[in-house]
């Protein structure tokens, strides 16, 4: 099955979640990424605003600010395809960007490469640590830069997603940037071939 069909069969998945199973499973992942220590060794995350059936991360966001840690959220540029990342904290003040999704306004955004871990949303995932997204090719080109490097890797990459949203294989492209992990509302998926988490 190509890209664009798995997109559409994956979005319909996910968006028959009721609005009480959405806040049942964000409570799950929430308690999963607290047993697994996953917000523990980063000072900077990188987190998502969630828009049009995505994972909610709300929770995650909040627990996020709690702990203390610097928490980010992706601004759109205006030319190119590159994101940086706005500081996100209560009294933020946000704005839409062009497809009318929030986001903090901050004079100084921060590179990809400047986080330690990175919350991504995702339309699919596989038992490669693939990740299928909206096809704009914004994260892939925000971490390219990431291919490059041997050993070292920053920031860690975590999709979010529903179980439903795991697939057996997805097609790739060289430019692909496996995550090291998938946090859903059962299980938080590690990749051994990346490093731990």
């Amino acid at each position: 099955m190509n890209k664009s069909a798995l997109r559409r069969q994956l979005k319909s998945a996910r968006n028959a979640y009721s609005p009480a199973a959405r806040r049942k499973a964000a409570h799950a992942s929430l308690r999963l990424a607290l047993r697994h220590g996953l917000l523990l060794r980063a000072r900077r995350i990188g987190v998502y605003l969630p828009h049009g059936g995505e994972f909610d991360a709300q929770f995650l966001i909040t627990q996020i600010q709690l702990m203390r840690r610097e928490c980010y959220a992706p601004v759109l540029p205006q030319r190119g395809r590159v994101l940086r990342f706005a500081r996100l904290a209560r009294d933020t003040r946000m704005t839409r960007n062009r497809f009318g999704i929030a986001e903090p306004v901050d004079a100084r955004p921060l590179r990809a490469r400047q986080l330690d871990l990175l919350l991504l949303p995702l339309v699919g995932f596989d038992h490669e640590g693939y990740r299928l997204g909206m096809g704009g090719g914004f994260y892939d080109a925000t971490l390219a830069f990431m291919r490059h490097r041997r050993s070292w890797r920053k920031p860690r990459l975590v999709g979010i997603a529903y179980e439903c949203q795991q697939v057996e294989s997805l097609p790739h492209d060289p430019w692909d940037m496996p995550l090291d992990a998938v946090l859903t509302e059962r299980q938080l998926y590690r990749y051994t071939s990346r490093q731990a988490l």
